[in-house]
């Protein structure tokens, strides 16, 4: 795979006829992608009843009152008992922190929870559980089946907290209006 066809650092949008239900209305920020595996977060479902502070207390760490009702996301059906802490590149954990994209990183260790809340912490950043991930040519596959759409990261978008219609914004960004995108697919 060369370096240009790499989708690290930007968005699947998954288009309506997605046969796959956990991934209906997806956003994914794909956070590595090369020829043998691609690694992505989902940024549009929040894990039913959990917020941050419900995170933080049972690992005994202190959240910052502006912080404690953010949602936890369900990043994807992979180890949905993993946290991940996707996150600007103002912080990182030199060790275990992934950057990637224009100035985003991820890390997956209790940490990059605490830094959450601290002054000089993250400036942007959300908890996920779980991930997305692919095979070697599995994405590229699906992509090949018109089952995702590729856009730019935007972080105003990742980032914000208005889950239920950043799929649609997502398509709104590629210029494409929802109400109007066919669940059809085909080839000329």
């Amino acid at each position: 795979m060369t370096a240009f066809s790499s989708l690290t650092g930007r968005l699947l949008v998954a288009m309506p006829g997605i046969d796959d239900d956990r991934f209906r209305h997806a956003v994914i920020l794909i956070c590595a992608h090369d020829d043998d595996h691609a690694m992505g977060l989902r940024l549009d479902q929040p894990a039913p009843g959990v917020t941050l502070s419900d995170v933080l207390k049972k690992l005994d760490t202190p959240v910052a009152d502006a912080m404690a009702d953010h949602s936890v996301l369900i990043g994807g059906p992979v180890e949905r008992e993993r946290g991940f802490v996707l996150h600007t590149d103002d912080w990182s954990n030199d060790d275990v922190t992934l950057t990637f994209g224009d100035g985003l990183a991820v890390t997956g260790t209790r940490d990059a929870l605490s830094a959450m809340s601290e002054d000089d912490g993250p400036r942007q950043s959300i908890l996920l559980l779980g991930y997305a991930g692919w095979g070697e040519g599995q994405l590229e596959e699906e992509l090949s089946e018109n089952v995702w759409l590729t856009a730019d990261a935007d972080p105003d978008l990742i980032f914000d907290a208005d889950y239920t219609t950043k799929w649609a914004r997502a398509l709104a960004g590629l210029g494409v209006d929802a109400a109007r995108l066919s669940a059809q697919s085909g080839r000329a």
